[in-house]
């Protein structure tokens, strides 16, 4: 599957990129320092009450889209459309179980984003922002071996955001505008990419970031509560709250060894004897059966994570010479093995072995997993994805791209279509006869796709990708306008409108409805562009006056 940082056709992540997040982003916001780091004289509401006014709801979605802008415009900020289909598939149900144990009220539910995402790091983290926003890295996937210890951080993390806690740790006995508070925070998180912590720290020290880190620290009794309230998510959402003792287990054990800054979920949420016993009880007293799942998604996905978490030639090449060794097993692990190892051929671009690592993959998805459909569908999107970075002559290149996604036919998921959508610009750039009628269609799922899912920035651009060589410059101008904003990108978004409204004044497009949608847009866009500059100068939203 072609991603937004695909090795060899865009760039890789650069090193220390989102360093700050495990340093600053989840300790300063997610989590609680160890016992003897020095706490913050602020008193916070007690754990139930209503949070101040001065950062209410609304205010701290603001903060955390601000912050989110800068995020996404990281390289290492990753949308690989099967792994985040595998994170949402974790985090929605955790989320609809909140939800109905009413853990999200209906102004909480309707005012965040609720939005996973992922980082293409190979750290071992997980945190959450304000406003709704968790992140991942791929260095958790790659850790964990079931999908309830997955979903045991997302839980954790979940729940710091169901019950305000970023809010009540960020509270400040002075106000402070959300930019101000947003630029201490960013400030925090560049200070953190100084590969000294000593220089790291001297620089917070200097600035007024050192306030907001102090004030934003989680207390134990905020941990706890997150592992309670965690727990039992997890057993309402599906998953077995063992999975929590489970990911407890392994941080305990990596604890005890030299993490290599590897680790910093360890730093972030420091483990005590309390808290993994507390654990251990919770789980016994619920007394819930395991429940019975296929490990196969998981063990495909962790797979998938270990190969895009890093590109470097030397982990690639040991990835694919793992799946090359001659073997007779025909087990979970060696779909694993074959998985991954067919991915970092890919990344490599080296399709002969990347075909023999997928037609043995396929054939153990055929026989000892045949009852396993997952199994067959990431192999088949495996082959797809394979076909379109390889290219080749049309006549023979075609029929076998055809081929290759009839086995996807009736699959409507974002992966499968975002994929289809790039074998649709792959046969054009390989002279296709049948690439207009993909192009087309492709541009149709894309566009009702996004009609429901606006903020998908990887949609947009794919559909402004697909419009241009169907003569819908319009639509691909308003495309790429959306995704520039879904990305963060407001100048760029409003930039690429006003061009489009120049294109369609002086064409006199007969387009009516689109050049409706775009004017639309760019009233609403620059009325974001004029409260975002308002908000820098600190003055008042006038949304929030009563």
């Amino acid at each position: 599957m072609i991603d937004t940082l695909s090795p060899r056709r865009a760039e890789r992540p650069r090193p220390g990129a989102l360093r700050w997040m495990p340093l600053a982003m989840a300790a300063a916001l997610a989590c609680s320092w160890p016992a003897t780091a020095p706490q913050a004289q602020v008193k916070l509401p007690a754990l139930g009450d209503s949070v101040s006014e001065d950062f209410d709801i609304l205010a701290e979605r603001r903060l955390g889209d601000r912050i989110m802008r800068e995020v996404r415009r990281d390289p290492a900020y990753l949308d690989d459309p099967e792994l985040l289909e595998y994170l949402h598939s974790i985090f929605d149900p955790l989320l609809a179980a909140a939800r109905s144990r009413g853990e999200i009220d209906p102004d909480l539910d309707k005012a965040f984003a609720w939005e996973p995402f992922l980082v293409g790091e190979r750290p071992v983290n997980a945190f959450a922002l304000p406003g709704g926003y968790v992140g991942v890295y791929l260095g958790l996937i790659a850790l964990t071996t079931t999908s309830d210890e997955l979903a045991s951080v997302l839980a954790h993390e979940m729940s710091h955001v169901t019950q305000r806690h970023i809010a009540r740790s960020a509270i400040s006995s002075q106000r402070q505008g959300l930019a101000t508070m947003a630029g201490m925070i960013l400030g925090i998180l560049a200070a953190s990419r100084s590969t000294s912590p000593d220089a790291a720290q001297a620089v917070i020290m200097g600035t007024q970031a050192a306030m907001v880190q102090g004030q934003l620290n989680f207390s134990r009794e905020m941990e706890r509560e997150a592992d309670r309230i965690g727990i039992e998510v997890l057993g309402s959402a599906g998953f077995a709250p063992a999975g929590m003792v489970g990911m407890f287990e392994k941080m305990d054990g990596a604890m005890r060894l030299n993490d290599s800054n590897q680790y910093p979920y360890l730093r972030t949420h420091p483990l005590t004897i309390e808290r993994i016993s507390d654990a251990r009880l919770r789980v016994r007293e619920a007394g819930l059966p395991a429940p019975v799942k296929s490990a196969v998604p998981h063990t495909l996905m962790q797979a998938r994570a270990k190969a895009l978490m890093d590109r470097t030639d030397q982990a690639l090449l040991r990835l694919q010479g793992l799946a090359a060794t001659p073997s007779t097993a025909t087990d979970l692990p060696r779909l694993a093995t074959l998985y991954a190892g067919a991915q970092a051929s890919i990344q490599l671009r080296d399709f002969a072995q990347a075909e023999q690592s997928i037609s043995a993959g396929e054939a153990l998805a055929r026989g000892p997993f045949a009852n396993e459909p997952e199994a067959r569908r990431q192999f088949a999107l495996l082959r797809v994805s394979m076909l379109v970075e390889r290219g080749g002559a049309a006549a023979e290149w075609g029929p076998a791209l055809t081929n290759a996604l009839a086995p996807l036919a009736n699959d409507r998921s974002r992966p499968v279509m975002i994929l289809r959508a790039q074998a649709a610009l792959a046969r054009q750039r390989m002279g296709d006869r049948a690439a207009p009628e993909a192009l087309r269609q492709a541009t149709e799922a894309l566009q009702t796709w996004v009609a429901e899912h606006k903020r998908d920035a990887l949609a947009w651009q794919t559909l402004a990708q697909c419009a241009e060589p169907l003569g819908l410059r319009l639509r691909s101008l308003r495309a790429g306008a959306e995704a520039a904003y879904a990305n963060g990108d407001l100048l760029g978004a409003v930039d690429r409108l006003r061009v489009a409204r120049q294109i369609a004044q002086e064409t006199r497009s007969d387009d009516y409805v689109e050049v409706s949608v775009i004017q639309s847009r760019l009233r609403e866009l620059e009325g974001d562009r004029r409260r975002l500059l308002a908000e820098m100068r600190g003055e008042r939203n006038p949304e929030d006056v009563q």
